[in-house]
């Protein structure tokens, strides 16, 4: 019974937290949309000569980044 109980709480801490990834993903896409943006992008490509960037590596910093903010 005990075991069940854990599973049950493990399975609904899991749901919670998906739901708050995606809360989260919500508001910063709102934010995005809300905030005007009248300058222009600066592509920073190449600036780091010699060095490859992976999609895990932005997605690492992303998750730095935006694990603090409280929005």
């Amino acid at each position: 019974m005990k075991q069940a109980v854990a599973k049950n709480t493990v399975d609904l801490l899991h749901k919670i937290e998906t739901i708050e990834k995606e809360v989260m993903g919500l508001k910063l896409s709102i934010l995005k949309k809300l905030t005007p943006s009248g300058k222009k992008l600066i592509k920073l490509k190449g600036i780091i000569k010699g060095i490859d960037i992976t999609n895990e590596d932005i997605a690492s910093a992303k998750r730095s980044l935006y694990s603090k903010v409280g929005i």
